[in-house]
């Protein structure tokens, strides 16, 4: 079965450049588009209400022109593309995390519609990026079309789960024919017990050398699998923040780790995700650590 690219629509500026990046990706991978625009109206209101309130009437014309013209704009950049869109009656977040469960990957915009428009990172990208079982592309800034002169940066960071991170990452740098940057940051522990008079060596080299042996481990599978995609290993001193910041800004696309734990309770999304989806103006791709293959 092949899952689609499922994209929240809702009519916003950044929405429409969520779109033009999802069509995109379904494009490179001949994969089908979904596009799903949630309206609590059509919850609340039914489809009765249409034949009998002037409001209800006006706000379904409204949803279904946000829907259409979404549709138009994605078959006018991609007409080769299966393009399917559907209005589903529930809120944003409960929609998306639902059609996360048979989805390639859920694509959103970094901000949408209504009170929180104006927030640094939306609510419904926040709640994706930490429960959706698919990873989630959070899009900043204008898609580059095509993509494949930029970079793809992937960040290594310390869980299990960095081997299917890293394999995401190549697997876009493949089908993008482009180079793939690979990057792990670390720093000297603020409190260090003194070495002893008889060892030798630089307790910051010691760290150094730590961090190229945990990106050795990470990509010794996926270099194997995809040999033709040039990889820079970048080992850096200093705040991730700082490190992947830096480096994305001159990428196509991000691909971060989902910060996450199983059980019921999960922490809030951590300082190093929070922040570069809020700076970063390139995509972002969180990826969970099990994951279908895109």
């Amino acid at each position: 079965m092949t899952l689609p690219v499922v994209v929240g629509v809702d009519g916003s500026e950044s929405s429409l450049c969520a779109i033009d990046w999802a069509v995109g990706q379904a494009a490179l991978h001949r994969l089908p588009l979904r596009l799903v625009h949630a309206s609590l109206w059509e919850r609340y209101e039914g489809p009765a209400a249409f034949t009998h309130s002037a409001e209800a009437a006006f706000e379904h014309r409204l949803v279904q022109e946000i829907l259409n013209h979404a549709t138009d704009r994605a078959r006018e950049n991609h007409p080769g593309v299966k393009i399917a869109g559907e209005i589903v009656p529930e809120d944003a977040q409960a929609a998306l995390l639902r059609e996360a469960r048979r989805a390639t990957a859920v694509v959103t915009g970094c901000r949408g519609r209504g009170p929180i428009a104006g927030a640094l990172l939306g609510s419904v990208s926040r709640s994706l990026v930490m429960r959706a079982p698919c990873p989630v592309v959070v899009v900043r800034g204008i898609p580059r079309n095509p993509p494949g002169d930029r970079p793809i940066v992937v960040g290594v960071g310390d869980t299990a789960g960095s081997t299917v991170v890293v394999r995401f990452a190549f697997r876009e740098a493949e089908a993008r024919h482009c180079p793939l940057h690979v990057v792990r940051a670390w720093h000297r522990p603020a409190h260090r017990p003194p070495a002893h008079p008889l060892l030798v060596g630089s307790p910051a080299h010691e760290h150094e050398e730590r961090a190229a042996a945990l990106l050795d481990d990470a990509l010794r599978d996926a270099e194997r699998e995809h040999p033709g995609v040039p990889v820079h290993c970048v080992v850096a001193e200093g705040p991730a923040v700082d490190v992947l910041l830096a480096h994305a800004a001159t990428a196509d696309l991000l691909v971060l780790g989902s910060p996450r734990r199983h059980g019921p309770l999960r922490p809030p999304l951590n300082g190093v995700t929070q922040t570069v989806l809020r700076h970063t103006d390139c995509p972002v791709a969180v990826v969970p650590p099990r994951t279908t293959s895109m």
